[in-house]
């Protein structure tokens, strides 16, 4: 967990960082968020919509990629962010997709909902009732309050449903080193915020280069950058600013998300870890019925 004396006030812009990301988000983006989702759910290959019938939360829907991946499994979709920005950039992404549904069809029976909420808001999130799948991908470590995140998510999944959630890897000191360079980005001007995760990202960049290297493979990060965006759609740019600005920032290591939630019902069906490094250990829960 993070010092005691982080600075858990600060929130990171995550919003502009989308809003700057939507304009990258074209039909290959799309069909690799569609595929990341159904290989993290471990849904039917077979099945053009798994999700049909099912009501899907996205919490901390950001771009609202994800979302329009559920939708395209046949989801039904309640899109959440307290970010303004994210919370715009879900609904322009919903309208564009809307508008381009073929003629035949009729686009008001695209059940896709937006809200501006924070997963904090308890009251309000239980009044959005319960759902087949639940799905925050790297966002409940960014609300300064974690562990009740986790507990108002889990909360929302009906019986039988499924938790997918991703959160940040407990590395220890190196944990502690990252929370002190999310603090550096926040302490800068915003004109030198760039500059900054540039000279954090060429660094790292140029020490995964260096490791390349001395076990004989290429050192450069093309294949590595192109795993990325293969694997959730992402821009490689926009995942570094996301990682070196994003503050709140807790972290869990396997044991602490699995246990509570294990005491709660729910079952592990599907783990994705990061070993000692950094990044989001992927956690898929079924909750009995």
């Amino acid at each position: 967990m993070p010092d005691a004396d982080a600075h858990v006030e600060t929130r990171f812009a995550f919003g502009k960082n989308w809003s700057a990301f939507l304009k990258q988000v074209d039909a290959e983006r799309i069909e690799q968020a569609i595929t990341s989702l159904r290989n993290l759910l471990l849904l039917d290959a077979a099945d053009p919509q798994p999700l049909s019938g099912k009501r899907f939360l996205d919490i901390g829907s950001g771009s609202g990629l994800f979302s329009l991946a559920a939708i395209s499994l046949g989801a039904s979709v309640v899109s959440l962010d307290i970010d303004r920005d994210s919370f715009t950039c879900t609904q322009t992404l919903r309208d564009q997709f809307i508008a381009s549904v073929d003629q035949d069809q009729n686009p008001a029976n695209v059940a896709w909902d937006v809200h501006h909420l924070s997963v904090l808001d308890t009251s309000a999130i239980e009044s959005l009732g319960q759902f087949d799948v639940v799905y925050s991908w790297g966002v409940l470590h960014h609300t300064g309050m974690m562990n009740k995140a986790i507990e108002t998510a889990a909360e929302r999944v009906a019986p039988g449903g499924w938790l997918a959630i991703a959160i940040y890897n407990d590395q220890g000191g190196g944990s502690r080193r990252w929370l002190r360079i999310k603090q550096g980005y926040h302490l800068i001007p915003s004109f030198v915020r760039p500059i900054y995760v540039a000279a954090v990202a060429g660094f790292y960049e140029t020490k995964f280069a260096v490791a390349r290297l001395a076990r004989g493979q290429n050192p450069l990060p093309l294949k590595d950058w192109k795993n990325k965006r293969n694997d959730r759609g992402m821009s490689v740019w926009h995942d570094w600013v996301d990682w070196v600005g994003g503050l709140p920032f807790e972290v869990a290591s396997p044991e602490a998300i699995v246990l509570p939630l294990r005491r709660h019902g729910f079952v592990l069906e599907n783990l994705r870890t990061v070993g000692s490094g950094w990044g989001c250990n992927e956690y898929v829960f079924r909750l009995n019925a």
